[in-house]
């Protein structure tokens, strides 16, 4: 058996599949509030252009050049302005429903809900997730999942993003583990692996979107491989 005790998970794609789920939301978008009849050709280009948009705003947004209220205004303004439109009123409630109905969306990563089933009896299991709480917690909760974890903690209640040192601090003393008992499962490089190898955790890559990362302890690109190391 593993020399761990406590697993973390970061939540956005690694538990919940954050692509399928937000790509389902856009197309009810874009058909609740007949874009088409506003120059947006199909759902397809409306997704493309909604998800470049909000990777960039994103990217200002982590690196603490924009605020939360300012990136979830612009990235629709912005979207809709891409196609001739400019609708600030509709691109504030397409923000609203988007924050609304997105987080309800119920599909998880493949392979993630038998993994968590079979790893429960043996760790205890938590999540570390740089989202926004309300968000974080009606995802987990919608997809059934919540009951699974001692701890969610969130960038907003730690104050402080991963890969901050401070947010890795926080788990440990929220879950009373220790670093060398822990162990980090996300897909980003930066954020997941980065920050806990700086917090001196082992971490495991879960690299089914990306390129793995050569310093991780782990690196799989399925849940069954995660299985094969933890059981």
């Amino acid at each position: 058996m593993s020399r761990y005790r406590h697993i973390f998970f970061d939540l956005d794609h690694t538990l919940w599949d954050f692509r399928t789920n937000s790509r389902a939301v856009l197309q009810d978008l874009y058909v609740a509030h007949d874009l088409h009849s506003l120059g947006v050709p199909d759902t397809a280009a409306f997704i493309a252009a909604y998800e470049e948009i909000n990777a960039q705003l994103w990217a200002r947004y982590e690196a603490g050049h924009m605020q939360r209220d300012v990136l979830r205004v612009l990235r629709f303004r912005n979207t809709l302005r891409l196609f001739g439109t400019r609708d600030d009123g509709l691109a504030d409630r397409l923000g609203r429903d988007y924050l609304e109905w997105s987080p309800r969306r119920t599909a998880l990563m493949p392979g993630v809900k038998a993994l968590l089933d079979d790893l429960r009896p043996h760790y205890r299991l938590h999540i570390i997730t740089n989202g926004f709480h309300a968000v974080q917690r009606t995802k987990i909760t919608c997809a059934g999942i919540a009951d699974l974890f001692e701890v969610v903690l969130t960038s907003e209640m730690a104050q402080a993003r991963k890969p901050d040192p401070r947010i890795f601090a926080r788990a440990l003393k929220d879950s009373r583990a220790k670093a060398e008992e822990s162990l980090m499962v996300g897909d980003d490089v930066r954020a997941d692996m980065g920050g806990a190898r700086n917090a001196g955790w082992d971490h495991a890559h879960y690299a089914a979107e990306t390129d793995p990362d050569p310093l991780a302890t782990y690196r799989v690109r399925s849940m069954d491989e995660l299985r094969a190391i933890l059981l």
